[in-house]
């Protein structure tokens, strides 16, 4: 008789010399059924049994492999009105912070070009005069913005904490003890057995990252619910200096934070808005100029900042153009990539002569563009490098003009912004794009599951029928 394998249900027979050898698909293995292994070694050879196991190998890796991965939904944080930080009163407060003239003068003109509105919000304890900075009030903010973000996510999904498999929590340059995922466990009475992790230092690239390392605990943790939270505190890491490179953070950073929830339950699918496609990340921090671009130091007075150089945005380009080379194949049409190799190879025989490399069009792999909220210069610069047209950028342009930089939860508003309009629609594909010191650049691409209806309760509530605006630069007063 010949081999061959018939399902029924998940227990599936092989048939061997009249003989039914069962194997089991269970939920994160193959198990062949040993007991009836000396039978077949009766009746056949070796080499037949090395092709059983063979098959059976071939066919555990191939489940495995095809698990998907959702994201089942997520929120943003919304900073109440009253930490609001308008632009008159950030000059106000720069010319009260003792700052000498010059410095005044440079954080005026940087706030000028930002592209902030009147809404960004910065924790109370920075609004005032003089500032106040503390562990406790750092502990205050995280603790904040992290569980109001996740207690939005439970009560709309009706989530109980107990049930969140995974923990993933990221900040970057704020990295207390207990860490805070810790935090996050002891404020929602999460299990013990729980798989908490906390990434620091990561830079605004953390939010991606974190969502790679969940895909991946969720592969090898089939059926797993995984919990990511994004965030950033900004009240010890206000600076108080006088070196421009570092007074530029205190310019673009602002409140905010993000909660997420990812799944690799099967059947989840149902009420899951996306699911994950790709994930590429990009390090360049063996290159010296790309690792210290944006740098944590002291400053002369010996005062601690984050200095951003001046090369951020040709590094970042850089990264990125390295980062699209290895997601191009998975992502364009062949013809794209045909056009791109030819003018390659046409810049490599053509040399000296005028001849640009062909960008590709990624309109036709991606309906909707994420790109993370650095500020208006990185954002100008990609949408020029990837030729994008202006309605690719609105979402990381608003909400850059209505929340600022809000580190590795901006590409989070972004998407909020997008379905918060009514344009995400079933098969629609996402691509997020964070950069963030190291020098890194992390995609990650999504397809949409289901029309997604403008939810009243995220992030740009009661406000979004007031975008896009015209963003332009504001007078130095």
């Amino acid at each position: 008789m010949h081999d061959c394998v018939k399902v029924n249900g998940k227990q599936v027979y092989w048939h061997i010399a009249n003989h039914q050898v069962p194997f089991y698909v269970g939920k994160n293995m193959l198990l062949a059924c040993i007991t009836k292994l000396p039978e077949l070694i009766a009746y056949d050879d070796a080499v037949r049994l090395l092709i059983v196991l063979r098959s059976l190998a071939i066919l555990y890796f191939a489940y495995r492999r095809k698990a998907p991965i959702y994201l089942i939904d997520f929120t943003c944080y919304r900073p109440p009105s009253s930490h609001r930080l308008p632009i008159a009163m950030f000059e106000e407060n720069s010319v009260l912070d003792d700052l000498d003239p010059e410095s005044v003068a440079f954080q005026c003109k940087i706030i000028a070009k930002s592209g902030f509105s009147e809404e960004t919000a910065i924790t109370s304890s920075l609004a005032q005069i003089p500032k106040v900075k503390s562990l406790a009030l750092a502990l205050d903010e995280a603790e904040t913005i992290m569980c109001s973000a996740i207690s939005d996510l439970f009560w709309r999904n009706n989530i109980n904490p107990k049930s969140i498999d995974i923990l993933i929590t990221n900040s970057c340059v704020f990295c207390p003890t207990p860490s805070l995922s810790a935090m996050v466990v002891n404020k929602f009475k999460m299990r013990s057995n729980i798989m908490s992790f906390n990434l620091s230092g990561m830079g605004c690239s953390a939010g991606i990252i974190s969502v790679s390392l969940a895909k991946d605990l969720l592969r090898v943790h089939r059926g797993s619910l995984a919990l990511i939270v994004s965030s950033e505190t900004l009240n010890l890491n206000w600076y108080t200096g006088k070196v421009h490179s570092m007074l530029l953070t205190n310019c673009l950073f602002r409140m905010g934070g993000a909660a997420i929830l990812m799944s690799s339950k099967v059947n989840d699918k149902h009420k899951a808005k996306y699911e994950l496609q790709h994930i590429v990340r990009t390090i360049n921090a063996q290159d010296d100029q790309a690792h210290r671009c944006v740098y944590q130091d002291v400053d002369p007075e010996n005062k601690e900042g984050i200095s951003i150089s001046k090369d951020v945005v040709h590094v970042a380009g850089d990264t990125l153009k390295k980062n699209i080379a290895s997601l191009g194949p998975l992502v364009l049409p062949l013809r794209e990539q045909f056009l791109y190799v030819i003018s390659i190879i046409c810049c490599k025989v053509l040399y000296r002569r005028r001849s640009s490399i062909y960008t590709p069009n990624f309109n036709l792999a991606f309906e909707h563009f994420c790109i993370h909220s650095g500020g208006r210069s990185v954002i100008n610069a990609i949408e020029r490098s990837l030729r994008l047209r202006k309605q690719d950028v609105e979402a990381s342009n608003m909400t850059l003009y209505r929340f600022g930089n809000t580190s590795s939860s901006s590409i989070w508003y972004e998407l909020s912004y997008t379905e918060a309009k009514g344009r995400m629609k079933r098969g629609d594909r996402v691509w997020q794009i964070a950069i963030g010191s190291g020098f890194k650049c992390s995609s990650a691409v999504w397809k949409c599951l289901q029309d997604v209806t403008p939810d009243n309760g995220s992030a740009w509530r009661d406000t979004i029928n007031m975008y896009p605006v015209q963003v332009t630069d504001m007078k130095i007063s």
